[in-house]
């Protein structure tokens, strides 16, 4: 499971009639992967909450999207399973099945929820349109311990 976070001071989701908006906090997409379980999604949304990186005082990122009451817009994303190893074109036989995803993806929601925080989504595997305004610019990418572990075996097998 992969997330790319970014730091916001305000994020929307359009598709078709279902809007969603926040103001300060975090815009989250999703990639669900074929090898992903609930047990991913969990630890996924546990590091999210708690990652710092939102600034102190001191102007170091020292802060959790809990600790500033922020709040988190999630968007599902296919495309960051995407694998761009050879050709033009990217592979996305690495995303999860359309149900599993959906499922993943709503552990995920729900377990951010959880931890406290206030959660909006966009429509799974809807075509949608987002905006941002993404403050400092943030942007972090957040693997699950099972994505890390592919990516270095894979790494080790091409070397």
């Amino acid at each position: 499971m992969i997330a790319v976070i970014q730091r916001v001071s305000q994020a929307s989701v359009v598709a078709g009639s279902h809007g969603a908006k926040i103001d300060r906090g975090a815009l989250i997409l999703i990639g669900v992967a074929r090898n992903d379980e609930a047990a991913q999604a969990e630890e996924l949304a546990s590091r999210v909450a708690h990652l710092r990186f939102f600034e102190d005082r001191e102007g170091k990122m020292n802060l959790s999207l809990l600790d500033v009451k922020g709040a988190a817009l999630v968007v599902s994303q296919f495309t960051l399973t995407a694998t761009t190893d050879s050709g033009r074109r990217p592979g996305f036989d690495q995303a999860a099945p359309a149900p599993q995803a959906k499922s993943i993806y709503e552990h995920f929601v729900a377990q951010l929820q959880q931890a406290g925080v206030p959660t909006q989504t966009g429509v799974f595997g809807a075509h949608m349109a987002v905006q941002l305004t993404n403050e400092g610019p943030v942007t972090v990418i957040v693997k699950s311990k099972a994505t890390r572990a592919a990516s270095t075996e894979k790494k080790g097998k091409s070397s």
